[in-house]
């Protein structure tokens, strides 16, 4: 396993970057290796430009390269295959805050 990782290319049209990201809830979490390996198993994702996962705040910001690049499944089932669990974070809630307390 590399401990650096590659990053992909983040250049993105900033008015489109918003659509193309999925807010996921990461579960299990205990270390900064935990975040390595979630963003690893996302970035080896087609259609995944980045990942960007925080202990913190325990969850990831999956930026796509363009809208519905990924499913939200696969991009859960990555999660999983990591060995964590991943719960969608939903933009609906007009507030800046979601019902879990997350920032979006």
């Amino acid at each position: 396993m590399s401990w650096l990782r590659r990053r992909k290319s983040t250049a993105v049209d900033h008015e489109t970057s918003r659509d193309a990201e999925v807010l996921l809830r990461i579960e299990g979490m205990h270390c900064s290796s935990c975040v390595l390996l979630i963003d690893e198993e996302l970035e080896e994702l087609a259609g995944v430009r980045s990942s960007r996962t925080s202990l913190r705040d325990a969850r990831t910001v999956v930026e796509l390269d363009h809208p519905g690049a990924a499913l939200q499944g696969e991009l859960i089932a990555a999660v999983e295959r990591a060995g964590y669990r991943a719960v969608p974070i939903y933009r609906k809630d007009p507030s800046p805050y979601t019902p879990g307390g997350y920032m979006v």
